[in-house]
């Protein structure tokens, strides 16, 4: 009967585990906090010394970093095609995700040829995007919304009461996602499975310029950490959307390397919380390393994640919530 009942768990906690892998696939860009960004250094006593990503620790200072890496982001930068640019940030990126240098040149061409061919409207559109968002000086998301690759479609569905990316005190963005609140089945009979992949795909171009300014402007590495709120799971994701949210995965490494931070699967239902070992598993070794599963008390008590963006008061204990819950 416990071999029965183990076996039962584990089949119930492989949709969980897909979801939870799908959504750091989609990170739509649903509600971008005008939060300002400390230009200070981290508190190196707070304990957070969780690996950011391939290569460097969260809240590593930016010149180190790049001291470090040099010879490889300078060779980076000299096989970069007429008129592409990238910043030292992006190239850096690569250059920590593959130490050697002919592999670094490798994944950096391959990501390039997308940007210029089939990825380039995505591009041109999220740094136009950018650009207009932040004209005054702040963030304004309904012009990243309203930008996004068939938004008129797929925004009915992502919205903040879903998904919501905010910043931490420090400048790292945190990308939460409640997967039970959205409607998979009734988007995904509305829009292409090529259409949500564009999406999602355009949001990571969106967090990827954010960061990479970010990283830029205040020395220290920014990354986004992924908190994934289990509350209300019941089911696997509708096939079409977990095949636009792999689509859009296999790509992410590849095309935004060492920006992914910690990945918290946020709380997990009780009768599934004794079996995180073999939970683990069933991620890539990649996401392994940086996976965090704990309790989310703010996150929980909230019947949808908007609270998030239009209460400072909620906002406030949320972030503080994220710190505590990093090593």
């Amino acid at each position: 009967p416990i071999m029965k009942s183990s076996a039962l768990l584990l089949s119930s906690a492989a949709p969980i585990a897909f979801l939870v892998l799908s959504a750091l696939a989609a990170a739509p860009t649903s509600a971008f906090l005008s939060r300002s960004v400390s230009t200070s250094t981290p508190d190196n006593g707070s304990g957070t010394c969780l690996n950011a990503a391939s290569g460097y620790k969260l809240g590593a200072k930016t010149t180190g970093i790049l001291l470090n890496n040099r010879f490889v982001v300078e060779s980076l930068g000299s096989v970069l095609p007429d008129g592409v640019e990238m910043s030292e940030i992006a190239l850096l990126r690569f250059a920590l995700a593959h130490p050697e240098r002919r592999d670094a040149e490798g994944a950096l061409k391959s990501a390039v040829r997308w940007r210029q061919g089939k990825g380039k409207e995505i591009v041109d559109a999220a740094a136009e995007a950018v650009a207009k968002a932040t004209e005054g000086g702040g963030w304004d998301n309904d012009v990243v919304r309203n930008a996004a690759p068939h938004g008129d479609i797929i925004n009915k569905y992502i919205t903040p009461q879903s998904v919501i990316t905010m910043s931490t005190d420090e400048g790292d963005l945190v990308y939460v996602i409640r997967a039970s609140q959205i409607d998979d089945k009734e988007l995904m009979d509305r829009a292409t499975v090529e259409q949500v992949c564009d999406y999602f795909l355009y949001a990571k171009e969106i967090h990827n310029l954010v960061a990479n300014s970010r990283s830029e402007s205040t020395g220290r590495m920014c990354s986004v950490i992924f908190a994934n709120d289990i509350s209300g799971v019941r089911k696997a994701p509708d096939r079409r959307f977990s095949q636009a949210l792999t689509s859009s995965s296999d790509q992410y490494e590849s095309l935004y390397p060492s920006l992914a931070g910690p990945t918290m699967i946020l709380n997990l239902p009780f009768v599934l919380q004794a079996f995180v070992g073999l939970l683990k598993p069933l991620f890539p070794k990649s996401v392994q390393e940086r996976l965090v599963f704990k309790r989310a008390p703010v996150l929980a008590g909230l019947k949808e994640l908007t609270p998030l963006a239009t209460d400072a008061r909620t906002k406030t204990s949320f972030v503080k919530e994220v710190k505590k819950l990093l090593p």
